[in-house]
């Protein structure tokens, strides 16, 4: 359970179109995931409707051999959620998750952030 845990809220992404279209973010979190070197077994996704503050958003998530990657749009925001966590069992993945996190923040382009770095499951390694 030793991993690397990331996440990253976007806010104000140029890209907006992208959280709204679920093709593109889709094709997207794959090519992504897949130039990580990580390694796709699931994935889920789901689109909300159009409602009084605009446009529906998107949720998928990408299940990894490696554990996941989780996001969350919210277009009448121009916001985006992004949460990625890799294990390091057999081999340290903790580049392959900065790459994939690094990735998606280039294709949103948002104008502010927060990201967070949590290493995880350090008691199990002692």
């Amino acid at each position: 359970m030793n991993g690397l845990h990331l996440t990253a809220d976007l806010y104000d992404c140029a890209n907006q179109a992208l959280l709204r279209d679920a093709d593109a973010l889709m094709a997207l979190c794959r090519s992504a995931v897949a130039e990580a070197g990580l390694q796709a077994v699931a994935e889920r996704w789901h689109p909300f409707p159009p409602g009084p503050e605009g446009p529906g958003g998107l949720t998928g998530v990408i299940l990894l051999a490696e554990s996941h990657l989780a996001i969350h749009t919210w277009p009448e925001r121009a916001a985006v959620t992004l949460d990625v966590y890799v294990c390091n069992f057999g081999r340290d993945n903790s580049a392959a998750a900065e790459q994939l996190l690094a990735r998606l923040q280039q294709a949103f382009a948002p104008a502010r952030q927060q990201l967070e770095r949590l290493q995880r499951g350090r008691a199990w390694s002692a």
